[in-house]
């Protein structure tokens, strides 16, 4: 994989040694967006794939789905929240 990396100018994110939480949060928001969205899709083009996932995060995710971590508010209202 490294080798695949390396020709096509890819920098790979890697946690650091033995601490596997260093991606936990991008982890579960990937597992969130398959469970949630990808799982049960067809997409006849990438475009598709790409519009459905835009709109599931700008629209869905960020704006209106509730996360445990920031109080069961969405990401939106919880900056908004923070600005206050």
């Amino acid at each position: 994989m490294q080798r695949f990396h390396e020709r096509h100018s890819i920098v790979a994110s890697m946690s650091r040694k033995a601490n596997c939480w260093d991606n936990a949060v991008v982890e579960s928001f990937f597992s969130t967006l398959k469970h949630e969205l990808i799982e049960d899709a067809t997409f006849e083009t990438r475009e598709q794939a790409r519009a459905a996932i835009f709109e599931w995060i700008e629209i869905w995710y960020n704006r209106r789905r509730r996360h445990s971590t920031l109080g069961y508010v969405s990401p939106e209202q919880f900056e908004l929240n923070q600005a206050a």
